[in-house]
Parts: structure tokens; sequence; C-alpha cells
């Protein structure tokens, strides 16, 4: 893999409720000198706006590239622009169906179903709670695709002291799939719980 796919990933926000998963995806990948990719959805401008106090222009200020959620021409649109992969966070059930059925209809959706038939990391970090077996079943589809399904839980162990940090362990956790560490996170035997080697 070239040093240019090394450094980008495609960072996509959709409708769904936890677009700070997002935004904190786009700020990491600055603090690791990844180049971000940014495509929103039309539903996810609705969601900054109830969920945040930032413009569009403020979240797009946070990637290196931004792309129109209508533009199936763009680069990301190829799978001969190489990435690290994509990362849809947060994933609406809609946008999760979309990608499974193959049918895709926005530059978000089109650049899931390239990550995946290139064999790059795609990562949904799915917002539903409770999940229908239709849902479940989706899930799974993906996942034989070769998707990977990462609902953004807390991890208790890590002992969040603010909704910041839960945030931020469940991103940084994320990126660890693309073989990014970012400092925020919390390990296991590392910084909490037992040390490794310890009796």
């Amino acid at each position: 893999m070239t040093d240019s796919a090394r450094s980008r990933l495609i960072v996509g926000i959709s409708g769904a409720s936890g677009v700070a998963y997002g935004l904190r995806a786009l700020d990491a990948c600055r603090d690791l000198g990844v180049e971000s990719h940014l495509i929103l959805s039309k539903a996810a401008a609705l969601t900054i706006a109830q969920e945040t106090n930032l413009s569009l222009s403020d979240v797009q200020s946070r990637a290196d590239v931004n792309y129109k959620v209508g533009d199936v021409g763009a680069a990301v649109a190829s799978g001969s622009f190489k990435t690290l992969g994509m990362i849809i966070a947060p994933c609406s059930v809609r946008t999760m169906s979309e990608i499974a059925s193959g049918v895709t209809s926005s530059l978000l959706t089109r650049a899931a179903d390239v990550t995946l038939k290139e064999r790059r990391t795609l990562v949904l970090m799915v917002r539903e709670t409770p999940l229908h077996l239709g849902h479940l079943r989706t899930m799974v589809q993906l996942s034989e695709m070769g998707a990977v399904i990462a609902p953004p839980l807390p991890a208790f162990y890590a002992m969040p002291a603010t909704l910041d940090d839960m945030v931020d362990q469940s991103v940084g956790r994320v990126l660890d799939l693309f073989g990014q560490s970012w400092a925020p996170v919390r390990r296991w035997g590392e910084d909490v719980g037992p040390i490794a080697g310890d009796d």
C-alpha cells in the first residue's frame, strides 16, 4: 500500500443520532496526520443542527477534503483512489440497508460499496436500538460482505468521567481497526485493569 493510501480515511456522517462520533473521528484524523475525506448525508445536516451548535461549514472545516453527497463522480467513488477504508459515524439503519443492498443512491453509500468491493476496511457505527430481526439480518449480511459492525457502546472499564470520554473511547477503538492508535484511548492491561504479566 502506498503512503497516500495509508494516510487517507473516508469519514461518512449519516442522519442518525450521534454526530459527535463523526466529529471526533475527523478530529482524530487531524491528530494522527491522516487525511480525512468527508461525506455528509442530507439528513446529517439536520442532526448537526439538532445536536450541536456548529454550522455545516464548521463541520466541513474539520476535514481535509469535502464532497457533495450527490457527487457520484468524486474521487472516493472509484476503487482506483486508494484509502485506508471508510468509517460511517454514526450510521443510520437506512444507510446500512442501502449499503447491504448494493443499490446505492448517493456518494455516501457508493463510497461504502467501493470500500467493500476493494476489500478495504468499512466500519459502520450503527445507531439504533432496539433492533428488529430485519436489522439483525442486514448486519449479518454486511458482516458476510466484509463490513465491520461497531455500534458505539460505552467501555465502562475505561472509567469514563464524561460523555466526551465515552465518545473518544468508541472512536479510538474503531480507529484501531485501521491501524491507527489515537492517544485518548484507554487500554485494558495498559492504562486500566490488570497489567499484563502480573500475578
